[in-house]
C-alpha cells in the first residue's frame, strides 16, 4: 500500500526571475536568473546536482524538445535532464519529477526549472501553432476565455447564483490580485484596481471582462529539492517539507458523458482529496494557511475553492465577497498576485507558485508575509481546459507540522 512522500523531501533552496515583458532577455537568461537565486539560496554547488527536470509548455518558442537547453545555460555537469510538458501545469510535473526522484533514494540533490518566452511573439493569449490551416489546429473552434465562460455560466445555473452576483465577485477578486501584486517587486502588474473599473471594461467572453482574464509573460522559476537529513547537514534550519504531491488527469468523461455539469473541476476534487489524504489534512477549511491557486480567469479561482473543499458547494461567491481569501483574510489566495498579476509564463506558473510558499513559510515574503505563521500552503496548478484538463496540488508545510 502507498503512503506517499509526506516529508521525505525538503526544499533546498527556490529562484524566480521577474516576470513581465523582458524583451531584451531570452529564455536561457530568465532561466539563470532563477537558477542563480536557488543555488545561493541552497548554499551548493552546480556540481553537486544529480538530475535535473526542464518544464516549458510551448517548445516551438524558445526551448526545443528536449532538457539540452537547460543542462547548456546553467553548465550542468553531465546529469540526466528531462524536459517536461503538461499544459500549463508543466512547472508542477517538473516538480514532482525532481520531488519523486529524491523521495526514492535516486537522488540526493535535484533540480526542477521552468520556463517561457512568450512575449515576443506578439499574441495575446497561448501561441498557436498555427492559425486555422487544415492539418494542424490546435484545439480547433475553441478558446480559453470561450471555454471558462461556459465554467462560469454553468456555475451560476448550477448554483442558481445571479450573474450580478457572479460578476461582483470575480471582480472582487481580480481586485484582490491586483492588491496584492502591488506589493511584490518581481510581478508583472503592479497597479491596483477598483471593482467599477473591472465591472465597466470590455467583454472578452462573457461573462468575462477584460480584468476577469491573465495574459502571459515571461519568466523562470526554480526549485532545489533534497532529503530533510541532507538539508539538516547542510545547516539548514526551519524546514520546509513537501506534504502531498499529486496530479489528476481527465480521462474524458468531462467532455463525452452529461453526468459532468460543467460548473466544476473533476480532476481538482480527485487530485485535492488525494492530496489531503497523504498530507494528513481532514479540515481543509481550518488547516490550510493560505493558496496560490490557478486563477487564468477570475471564475477559476472562485471554482477552485470549493473544488478544493475551502468553501462549501455554492458558497464561495459569499466567501470571496466577505474576504475570506484576501490577503488579511482566514485563508489568503494569490498573496503575490497570482497568475492575474505576477504573471504567467506557462512553463514556470506551478514553481513560482512553491516559491511563494516557501518564502511564505520562511517569513521572507517582505511586504507581503502573512501576519500569522503559515504551517501548510497548498498550490493548484491547471493545465488545459474544464472539460479536459491536468490538475496539480502541491502541500508544503513546516517540517513537523
Amino acid at each position: 500500500m502507498t503512503t506517499g512522500i509526506r516529508d521525505k523531501v525538503a526544499i533546498l533552496g527556490m529562484g524566480c526571475s521577474k516576470f513581465g515583458e523582458r524583451w531584451s532577455d531570452n529564455a536561457e537568461n530568465l532561466m539563470v536568473e532563477a537558477f542563480q537565486e536557488a543555488l545561493v539560496d541552497a548554499g551548493i554547488e552546480t556540481n553537486e546536482i544529480d538530475a535535473a527536470w526542464l518544464a516549458t509548455a510551448i517548445e516551438e518558442q524558445h526551448v526545443g524538445k528536449s532538457g539540452v537547453p537547460l543542462a547548456m545555460a546553467l553548465r550542468l555537469p553531465y546529469i540526466p535532464v528531462t524536459r517536461v510538458e503538461n499544459y500549463c501545469a508543466s512547472g508542477s510535473d517538473a516538480f514532482r519529477g525532481a520531488a519523486y526522484a529524491v523521495a526514492s533514494g535516486a537522488c540526493d540533490i535535484a533540480l526542477a526549472l521552468g520556463v517561457e518566452k512568450l512575449k515576443d511573439t506578439g499574441y495575446g493569449g497561448l501561441p498557436q501553432r498555427s492559425r486555422g490551416t487544415v492539418n494542424d489546429m490546435y484545439w480547433a473552434n475553441v478558446s480559453a476565455p470561450g471555454a471558462f465562460a461556459q465554467l462560469a455560466t454553468a456555475y451560476m445555473a448550477e448554483h442558481r447564483v445571479s450573474r450580478e452576483d457572479l460578476k461582483k465577485a470575480m471582480a472582487h477578486i481580480s481586485v484582490k490580485s491586483h492588491d496584492n501584486g502591488s506589493r511584490n517587486p518581481k510581478a508583472h502588474l503592479r497597479k491596483k484596481i477598483n471593482e467599477d473599473l473591472v465591472l465597466e471594461a470590455p467583454m472578452i467572453a462573457d461573462p468575462l471582462g477584460l480584468f476577469d482574464c491573465c495574459g502571459v509573460s515571461d519568466g523562470a522559476a526554480c526549485a532545489i529539492v533534497t532529503t530533510p537529513e541532507i538539508a539538516r547537514s547542510l545547516g539548514k534550519r526551519r524546514l520546509v517539507t513537501v506534504k502531498a504531491l499529486q496530479l489528476a488527469v481527465s480521462n474524458g468523461i468531462e467532455a463525452q458523458h452529461n453526468s459532468w455539469s460543467g460548473s466544476h473541476f473533476a480532476t481538482t476534487r480527485v487530485a485535492a482529496k488525494r492530496a489531503y489524504e497523504e498530507a494528513g489534512i481532514s479540515k481543509p477549511r481550518d488547516q490550510i494557511s493560505l493558496t496560490e491557486v490557478h486563477d487564468c480567469f477570475s471564475v477559476t479561482e472562485l471554482v477552485t475553492m470549493e473544488d478544493l473543499f475551502l468553501s462549501p458547494f455554492g458558497g464561495s461567491v459569499a466567501d470571496v465577497r466577505d474576504g475570506f481569501f484576501d490577503a488579511g483574510g482566514a485563508i489568503p489566495c494569490q498573496i503575490d498576485g497570482g497568475l492575474k498579476c505576477f504573471g504567467h509564463p506557462i512553463g514556470a506558473s506551478g514553481l513560482r507558485m512553491i516559491y511563494e510558499m516557501y518564502l511564505q513559510m520562511q517569513g521572507r515574503a517582505e511586504e507581503r508575509q502573512r501576519q500569522q505563521e503559515p504551517v501548510f500552503g497548498l498550490t493548484h496548478n491547471l493545465g488545459g481546459f474544464p472539460h479536459q484538463n491536468v490538475c496539480s496540488v502541491v502541500i508544503v508545510g513546516q517540517e513537523g507540522a
